[in-house]
């Protein structure tokens, strides 16, 4: 790590202290400056590193590994609940899935950390270590279909580099604290040229706040969001869906307003199979009072293989064909079934565990109100506002202008845990990305609305019953991050990359 460590530690109290810290990054998440709070806490995680004399490249896997896993065994933990209190997995093979999870994760913080390796240079060093961690975390992107969940870009929407999300994405606000934080860690070694470093990132993406690439267009919606809280364990017991149906057909109809949203899989019901009269009376309401609604359904798709569910958003509007959302990213093992793994399912007990993916390309939402210009959201069920690059091509490729997003899920799988608050800090993101504010329906919390800042205007306390309303502005225009993805902070974290490859052939 360092030329001669600051202080040699044993290895296992070494791995010790870096599985602890690992665990007090993740919860430093969920604090109001956790943004903040990380990154010195990164910067403990690399002195500890450097506390090892000449690392191998082994041992600084295995560090990279110890500290991945207190990071991810504490912020997956709400999986245990879905597996074991709402899928009935017995205890011990519930925590050794997540344990095998947390340890899959923690592997691209090993391979991320390998880069230390290199020489050390005095300027150099934090950005090639930032950049490695950027080509990592976009691995983890798309890899097995992609599990990006506790980046650290997440908790940036409470931290210093938030306002660099609309100009390059959340990976660029991973680049920045791993970078900030390193050069935190050398402040003792080289004063002036980090404490610099420090100064001028955080002081230019606070001023990267002064920009804005999008502004408001129409006059502000009103909007109704429905949250029913129905307990997970009650989604397949037809007595609990017979009470779902009539609690949000009510909510729907007690009043109009231009949009109303419920949950994802609201009515958990094959849409084809939900009672007689049941659409039809919402539609009649849609075109009575001019309120668009979007239904959370479970779709039927027809394929090859015959007839195959799909999770599914439904949209009916005044006067007009009835809209659909097929989601299109997939949670392995709870939508899809990954080849060779149905014993993992079997033993889950999820039924409909296999649904049919919808296309990449699905057209927005259309608000249509009278008198008034048409307005675009675009839509994505629960697990999908992961995948920022995916909702920015969408939009970037969409031929309807797009004014407003909206989330759709039901957390209801992971009971009193972090994950509510997780998601929510990446619908946080998405909006800061894209400069567009941002619908929560949520079956048991966190239903919100969402500013195109990322900041959350109001919200609906979790584990209620009941409807948010609000009147909600919507934006046109599109920010770089929407205009290019991913690209710029990709081009540079290789270009530095390359560079410090040149610079330890030359040494």
């Amino acid at each position: 790590m360092t030329d001669r460590p600051l202080l040699r530690v044993p290895n296992s109290i070494a791995l010790a202290m870096l599985f602890i810290t690992g665990v007090m990054l993740a919860g430093a998440a969920e604090l109001p400056y956790g943004g903040w709070i990380q990154i010195p806490l990164l910067s403990l995680v690399w002195w500890q590193i450097s506390t090892q004399a000449n690392p191998s490249i082994k041992k600084l896997f295995l560090l990279g590994l110890f500290f991945g896993l207190g990071y991810f065994v504490l912020g997956l933990w709400w999986i245990y609940i879905s597996l074991h209190d709402v899928g009935g997995m017995h205890p011990v093979i519930a925590s050794l899935a997540v344990f095998l999870l947390a340890t899959v994760m923690a592997l691209f913080f090993s391979a991320a950390c390998l880069i230390l390796h290199l020489k050390k240079s005095r300027h150099l060093s934090g950005l090639v270590f930032a950049s490695s961690w950027v080509m990592v975390e976009y691995i983890r992107e798309f890899i097995f279909t992609g599990f990006p969940w506790m980046g650290f870009a997440e908790a940036q929407v409470n931290g210093p580099f938030a306002w660099v999300a609309p100009l390059m994405g959340g990976l660029a606000c991973t680049f920045l604290a791993v970078w900030v934080s390193w050069e935190i860690f050398q402040l003792k070694k080289n004063f002036f040229f980090s404490a610099t470093c420090i100064v001028a990132a955080i002081t230019l993406s606070q001023l990267a706040s002064l920009w804005s690439f999008t502004k408001p267009t129409g006059e502000p919606l009103s909007v109704r969001l429905i949250q029913g809280n129905f307990k997970q364990s009650l989604k397949f017991n037809p007595e609990s869906i017979e009470q779902q149906f009539v609690f949000y057909t009510k909510a729907i109809e007690s009043q109009a307003a231009d949009l109303i949203i419920t949950p994802e899989t609201a009515y958990p019901w094959p849409q084809s199979n939900l009672p007689g009269g049941l659409l039809q009376s919402i539609q009649g309401f849609s075109t009575k009072s001019s309120s668009n609604v979007l239904l959370g359904v479970i779709g039927e798709t027809s394929n090859t293989q015959g007839v195959q569910y799909s999770n599914r958003v439904l949209g009916l509007s005044p006067n007009t064909a009835p809209y659909q959302y097929d989601k299109s990213h997939l949670v392995p093992f709870g939508e899809f079934v990954p080849p060779g793994f149905h014993w993992f399912v079997n033993a889950f007990h999820v039924p409909m565990s296999d649904f049919a993916r919808g296309k990449l390309d699905q057209a927005p939402f259309s608000i249509e109100r009278l008198d008034q210009e048409t307005l675009n959201a675009a839509i994505t069920i629960c697990y999908e506002d992961v995948f920022g690059e995916e909702l920015a091509s969408r939009i970037r490729k969409s031929i309807k202008p797009v004014n407003l997003l909206i989330n759709v899920t039901n957390l209801a799988w992971f009971g009193n845990s972090q994950a509510p608050k997780q998601q929510l800090r990446l619908s946080q993101l998405r909006s800061l990305e894209t400069g567009l504010p941002g619908l929560r329906a949520t079956n048991t919390g966190l239903t919100a609305v969402i500013g195109p800042d990322g900041a959350v205007l109001t919200e609906l306390k979790q584990w209620t019953q009941g409807t948010l309303s609000a009147k909600v502005q919507a934006y046109a225009g599109t920010t770089p991050y929407v205009v290019w993805g991913n690209a710029p902070i990709l081009t540079l974290s290789a270009l530095l990359l390359i560079l410090g490859w040149i610079r330890q052939r030359r040494i």
